[in-house]
């Protein structure tokens, strides 16, 4: 009898741990799925998108949302073609996550140009297809920069030709990108710029480019977590205190 109860409790603990096995396998399948298909996070690390984004936001990006490319897949892009299934265009003035020519870093910038678009820059005004963006001057705007120091910081309301509108920083007078060549953008990409405008790397330089359609991953649609730069992970409270709860859930635009 002893060694019948034995044998019972040895196969019942075998099939309690191949249970839990396949309930661990199939919540890694589900979860790649998911990050795969449909959404995925995205944390910011730069201030290139400023005020849009801050340094230290966590986004959700919707991966159905432009269709599916190699980079919607990764890192297990080398093994995939190019091109994409289920392409629809995304629309002028999205933020969009994509991945430069070349890099092996994910940006995230505002669409600009559309294929076939003229992009200038001219005085700090941006320009498309020869004609100035609409731009409204909102004065000083008090700024927390990442270290916790609070700069005033130029700004403006700038309303791109479909209606699409956002706040831009313009840090600094006549800066090197204030005024640009006319870029002619090719059919099938697109031109990215940040809304920090004096601090960001973008389509307007040669280390980003022009985006190729098969390099986008997907369009931010909020703002799901955010902390400060006092938090660390080495100091577990700093959750908390440095947690900003008025950016939780917030819509990105």
């Amino acid at each position: 009898m002893s060694t019948t109860s034995e044998s019972r409790a040895s196969t019942s603990a075998l099939s309690s741990f191949w249970e839990n096995v396949r309930t661990i396998v199939y919540a890694l399948a589900l979860a790649m799925v998911i990050r795969f298909v449909i959404a995925q996070p995205f944390r910011i690390p730069s201030g290139s998108m400023q005020p849009t984004l801050e340094v230290g936001d966590y986004i959700v990006v919707t991966k159905w949302s432009f269709g599916y490319g190699r980079f919607s897949f990764a890192p297990l892009e080398h093994f995939l073609p190019r091109g994409r299934l289920f392409f629809t265009p995304p629309e002028r003035g999205d933020i969009v996550v994509f991945r430069p020519e070349g890099e092996t870093r994910d940006f995230v910038k505002r669409l600009i140009g559309m294929p076939g678009d003229r992009v200038q820059m001219i005085d700090g005004v941006l320009h498309i297809n020869g004609e100035p963006v609409k731009r409204e001057s909102l004065g000083l705007v008090p700024f927390e920069n990442p270290d916790g120091g609070i700069v005033d910081i130029p700004a403006y309301r700038e309303t791109l030709p479909n209606g699409a509108t956002y706040v831009t920083f313009d840090r600094y007078p006549d800066w090197e990108l204030d005024n640009t060549r006319v870029f002619e953008v090719p059919m099938g990409h697109y031109f990215m710029m940040g809304d920090d405008r004096d601090n960001s790397q973008d389509s307007r330089t040669v280390f980003v480019g022009y985006v190729p359609e098969d390099n986008l991953i997907g369009p931010a649609q909020f703002v799901f977590a955010s902390f400060d730069g006092t938090t660390s992970i080495f100091r577990p409270w700093t959750l908390l205190t440095g947690f900003r709860a008025e950016r939780f859930l917030k819509p990105v635009n």
